[in-house]
C-alpha cells in the first residue's frame, strides 16, 4: 500500500515522499498514524545523520521514517498478535526499545516505522517488548504526548539519595525537599513542573528558571504558584537573566540548605555548573537535556562529591511503565499534556519545521499526518478566525479549555480535513472491518 512520510537520507537531508509499504509479515502490525509531535531529538538526528547512535549506516540507500512521539489506529494485525490486538483500536507506543542491547528505535532506525507517516509497520520487537499499548482515550494527541511525559517521569524516578547507615539508595526525589529545574520553561520543562505536583511524596519547594520572558510568562499562567500551593508545593519562577537567577539568590530561596534534586533542562555548560554548585548534602543532579556535541563538558566540583556526597546522573527517555503512568495520569486529568503544545501543523510542514526547530522557539509542535497545514501557533487562532471558519471554531474550543489544545479541537480539525474513522480507514485499505474484529 502507498503511504506518505518524511524520510531521513543523511545529515541535513529529510524528504517528504510517497512510497510503497510492503505487505506486513505474520509478526508485524500495520498502523495508521494520526498525530506525531516533533522532538528536539529528531532535530539532533537530522544534524548528525549516520553519526547518530540510533541511525543505521545504510540510511542513504535505505532511508528511515522520522518521528517517535506518535499515536493512531491499528489497521491490520499479523497472525502472531491477533489474540492481543484488534484492528480499529487506538494505540500508543514507547519508542525506547533497548531490544537485545541495540539502540534501534521507531523514528530513528526503521525503514518502515516512524511517526512522520500516514501509515507505518510496527516491527515484531515493538510488540514482543510490550511497547505497543492499547489506548482508550478520547484524543490521539494525549497518546502522542505520553512519550515525552514518560521521559519526564523516568527522569524523576532515576533520582536517588543515599542512607549512610546501610548505603541503600532511595529512588526518586527527596520527599519534602527542594527541587530546582534550570532552563525549565520549555515544553518538556512544563511537564517536569506539573508532574511533582501530583506525586504522593511531593517536594516542599520547586524553583524553575528560564532566560526567556515569554516562556516564563506562559509557564506561570499555565501552572501558577497559587495552583502549586493548593497541591502543597511552594513554586517559584525565576528569570535567569536577573539577580534573582544568581547563585546567591537561588541558594537563599532554600534558606541556605541547597537543592536536594536538580534537573538541567537545557544543554548549557553554565547551567550544569550552577546546578552542581547548588546541590545540598547528598544532592542529586540529573543532566536531562541531551547535547548535540559529543564532547560537551562542564566543570564539576569533585571536592563536594567526596565530602558532601553529591552525585550526578543523566537520563534519556522513559520505559513502558513510565508511559503507562503518563497515559493514566492524563486520563485521570491529573496531568495535562496539552500544556506542552504551542503549535499545530500538517504533514507538508514537518520537514521544514524539523530543520528549523531551534529557531522557532516553540513548545511542542503537534503534527497531524493526514492533514496539510502550515505551522500555526495556537495564539494565532483568534486572528485567523476572523476570516477562516475553521480557525474560529478552533479558537473558541481552545478558549473554552484555558487556551490549551484539546480533544474537541482535535476532532474539529480531523473532521474538517475528512480524516476517516478507524473502521472507515480499514475498509478504504481493502480490509473487512468485521472480519478483522
Amino acid at each position: 500500500m502507498k503511504t506518505r512520510a518524511v524520510r531521513l537520507y543523511g545529515a541535513d537531508d529529510i524528504r517528504l515522499e510517497h512510497f510503497e509499504l510492503p505487505e506486513i509479515k505474520d509478526d508485524e502490525i500495520l498502523v495508521r498514524v494520526i498525530s506525531d509531535s516533533i522532538c528536539m531529538s529528531t532535530y539532533k538526528l537530522l544534524k548528525q545523520g549516520k553519526a547518530h547512535k540510533r541511525c543505521p549506516q545504510n540510511v542513504d540507500t535505505n532511508p528511515i521514517i522520522i518521528g517517535h512521539e506518535f499515536a493512531g489506529d491499528i489497521i491490520k494485525v499479523g497472525k502472531k498478535w491477533q489474540n492481543e490486538f484488534t484492528p480499529g483500536e487506538k494505540f500508543a507506543q514507547q519508542p525506547a526499545l533497548n531490544y537485545k542491547g541495540k539502540l534501534d528505535s521507531p523514528g530513528y532506525s526503521y525503514e518502515f516505522c516512524g511517526g512522520a507517516a500516514e501509515y507505518c509497520i510496527m516491527p515484531q520487537e515493538v510488540m514482543e517488548l510490550g511497547c505497543l499499548l492499547h489506548f482508550n482515550g478520547d484524543s490521539y494527541f494525549d497518546a502522542s504526548l505520553g512519550e515525552p511525559i514518560s521521559c519526564v517521569i523516568g527522569g524523576y524516578k532515576m533520582m536517588y539519595h543515599t542512607n549512610k547507615q546501610n548505603y541503600d539508595h532511595a529512588l526518586g526525589i527527596k520527599p519534602g525537599g527542594n527541587v530546582l529545574i534550570l532552563g525549565g520553561c520549555g515544553p518538556m520543562g512544563l511537564g517536569a513542573i506539573e508532574y511533582p505536583l501530583v506525586l504522593e511524596k511531593k517536594p516542599a519547594r520547586l524553583v524553575v528558571t528560564d532566560a526567556d520572558s515569554d516562556r516564563l510568562s506562559r509557564a506561570k499562567q499555565l501552572i501558577s504558584p497559587e495552583a502549586a500551593k493548593e497541591a502543597g508545593v511552594e513554586l517559584h519562577y525565576v528569570d535567569a537573566r536577573t539577580d534573582e537567577g544568581s547563585y546567591e539568590s537561588l541558594l537563599a530561596l532554600t534558606e541556605g540548605h541547597g537543592y536536594d534534586d536538580v534537573f538541567i533542562y537545557a544543554p548549557i555548560r553554565q547551567l550544569a555548573e550552577l546546578g552542581d554548585k547548588l546541590l545540598a548534602f547528598d544532592g542529586c543532579m540529573n543532566f536531562f537535556a541531551g547535547p548535540s556535541d559529543s564532547n560537551f563538558q562542564a566543570l564539576i566540583n569533585l571536592y563536594n562529591c567526596h565530602y558532601t556526597s553529591t552525585h550526578i546522573l543523566g537520563s534519556t527517555g522513559g520505559n513502558t511503565d513510565d508511559l503507562k503512568e503518563a497515559l493514566r495520569l492524563s486520563a485521570d486529568k491529573k496531568l495535562r499534556p496539552a500544556v506542552m503544545v504551542s503549535h499545530i501543523c500538517g504533514m507538508d510542514s514537518i520537514a521544514d519545521t524539523t530543520a528549523k526547530l531551534p529557531q522557532i522557539h516553540a513548545g511542542k509542535i503537534l503534527c497531524y499526518t493526514h492533514v496539510d497545514l502550515p505551522l500555526t501557533p495556537l495564539d494565532s487562532f483568534e486572528k485567523l478566525g476572523e476570516s477562516d471558519p475553521l480557525f474560529k471554531k478552533l479558537h473558541l474550543s481552545c478558549q473554552a479549555h484555558g487556551g490549551l489544545w484539546n480533544s474537541e479541537a482535535e476532532a474539529i480539525l480531523l473532521e474538517h480535513f475528512g480524516v476517516a474513522s478507524a473502521a472507515s480507514a480499514i475498509c478504504q485499505e481493502g480490509g473487512d472491518y468485521e472480519f478483522y474484529r
